[in-house]
């Protein structure tokens, strides 16, 4: 698998991931209407033009879902049990259509579960940026990790 198991995550860890998405019209029409949020401010451009951001705003969990699923590839694809919580969730500043998002990782902690060994807990902090480097969205996620499965010897 791809994804770091438990055992191989440090606290100071970080991840500056490669992958990037520059977010269209389509992105936050088809996100919206699959959520059913019928948020006028990311589906309708001309209620969008009458507000101080002059023109939609990019719905914020696609955003969320962008920033952290960017990272899946090089921290937790395949090794994850599951998320266990999202919390100090912020979008500083906000994102438009033709913007172009990018992601870093740092792990701010790590501990063994207590009532089962073959998995750990790792705290993610997550952060999107803009093409201009501007932070856009910074995440603490929680998530239960395998350890590396033990070899045999044969």
């Amino acid at each position: 698998m791809a994804g770091l198991y438990f055992d191989e995550f440090f606290e100071g860890q970080t991840f500056d991931h490669e992958l990037r998405k520059t977010l269209t019209e389509s992105d936050n029409m088809l996100f919206s209407t699959m959520t059913l949020n019928p948020q006028p401010l990311h589906i309708d451009r001309h209620f969008a033009e009458q507000t101080e951001w002059g023109k939609p705003l990019m719905n914020s969990m696609l955003t969320l879902g962008l920033v952290i699923g960017v990272s899946v590839g090089e921290t937790t694809l395949g090794t994850t049990i599951g998320n266990l919580g999202m919390k100090e969730t912020n979008f500083p500043h906000p994102v438009f259509q033709g913007d172009t998002i990018r992601a870093t990782t740092e792990v701010v902690a790590v501990r063994a579960s207590r009532s089962k060994p073959d998995r750990g807990i790792v705290d993610f902090l997550h952060k999107g940026y803009n093409q201009d480097d501007v932070l856009v969205c910074q995440c603490l996620r929680q998530a239960m990790m395998r350890r590396r499965p033990l070899q045999e010897d044969v």
